[in-house]
């Protein structure tokens, strides 16, 4: 029993951080009425739409459909290692970077296998993970923070494209700098084998839909409360697989510190500490504090101290790069990769972190210049 509890702990030390902080919370905010107020609804329902969706979808097969059609289009290795990075880029704007590492990474390492090109496995889990963060933050959909901010701040979509484009183009500019870098070998690619849910069309399409109702929630045209109930109904008679296949643990992570915010605010010393040390600092705090507890936390915490939401904005992006837990979806390609070439761990660890640090320094700097 202790042993399963430390697994579990193990796995979901976020998860536990965020309800130890809530529970000490509680001693000094005793529950009341105001508790209700601190639970933003409208993020937790858009998170638990999106991750059902975007569940469902990908066990269809829709991801590496599409990118199976991309990849019969490549010609050398430089192409292949272009399509491969840049499909969780791209993805990760509509389909958030969790999710397009758990589609994309595996795919990519079942490619190069076929490709015979593993020794290549590293780099190209390594950009993915990077393009997946950086695509991300390009929208407010493509990862928890973004949602959860674009939501608070009253930014309207055009507003959030418009702040984050900068440092998107930048981003991929990065990227298709290393990818320029690799040799290029000729080679051809046919086929990798069969779709999941190839010919289950009728779902592909319910999920389409769906997905169109949660832009429209997302763009505020359509109640939150609609979405779920649409989502939920659509799902359980269609395809209640998909409900296993959603994140509930980011939901209840969401509400742990909710709830740690919301206390925490109502204590007048610990308030104004933490705002004197955000406030004109935004970016910086939000990269730091990402390091250590990851920037969908990080976002969380910060945004109960400052209402500079562009800043935060930028920061807790820019924070999901440097260590492997400053974006927790960094850990989900880690593992994958772990898992299937464990003696590539270290050099993993050591060229991801590097990779990390330099990108960051390239976008911090380049954030300053902006006026950031």
């Amino acid at each position: 029993m202790m042993k399963r509890m430390i697994n579990w702990l193990k796995g979901e030390i976020v998860l536990a951080a965020a309800w130890l902080l809530a529970l000490i919370s509680l001693l000094i905010v005793p529950p009341d009425r105001e508790y209700l107020n601190y639970i933003d609804f409208r993020t937790l329902g858009l998170l638990f739409s999106l991750m059902a969706v975007m569940a469902g979808a990908r066990r269809l097969g829709v991801f590496r459909q599409a990118g199976l059609w991309l990849l019969e289009k490549v010609k050398n290795s430089r192409q292949l290692e272009a399509v491969l990075v840049l499909l969780c880029f791209f993805s990760s704007m509509a389909v958030t970077n969790d999710v397009a590492l758990i589609t994309f990474v595996p795919f990519a390492l079942e490619v190069l296998r076929m490709a015979k090109e593993e020794r290549r496995a590293v780099r190209v889990v390594i950009l993915q993970t990077l393009a997946a963060n950086l695509g991300s933050m390009a929208t407010p959909i493509g990862n928890p923070q973004n949602l959860y901010l674009y939501g608070i701040s009253g930014y309207s979509a055009g507003d959030f494209l418009m702040l984050m484009l900068p440092l998107t183009a930048l981003s991929l500019g990065l990227l298709a700098a290393c990818l320029l870098l690799t040799q290029r070998q000729k080679m051809e690619f046919k086929n990798a084998g069969e779709v999941p849910g190839k010919r289950e069309n009728g779902k592909k399409l319910g999920y389409l839909l769906l997905f169109i109702l949660c832009l429209g929630a997302v763009a505020k045209w359509i109640p939150v409360s609609a979405l779920c109930g649409a989502v939920a109904l659509y799902v359980l008679l269609a395809d209640r697989k998909t409900l296993a296949a959603v994140d509930y643990s980011l939901l209840l992570t969401f509400i742990g510190f909710f709830i740690f915010i919301g206390n925490m605010g109502r204590v007048p010393a610990f308030a104004e500490f933490l705002q004197r040390c955000v406030e004109g600092r935004e970016v910086g705090v939000a990269v730091l504090a990402s390091q250590a507890i990851s920037n969908v936390p990080a976002a969380l915490l910060l945004s109960g101290f400052t209402d500079s939401w562009g800043r935060l904005i930028v920061g807790a992006n820019l924070g999901g790069l440097g260590t492997l837990i400053a974006s927790m979806a960094s850990l989900i390609s880690y593992k994958i990769l772990a898992e299937q070439f464990p003696h590539k761990k270290r050099e993993y660890l050591i060229k991801f972190t590097g990779y990390n640090l330099a990108f960051l320094a390239v976008l911090m700097t380049g954030n300053w210049l902006l006026g950031g």
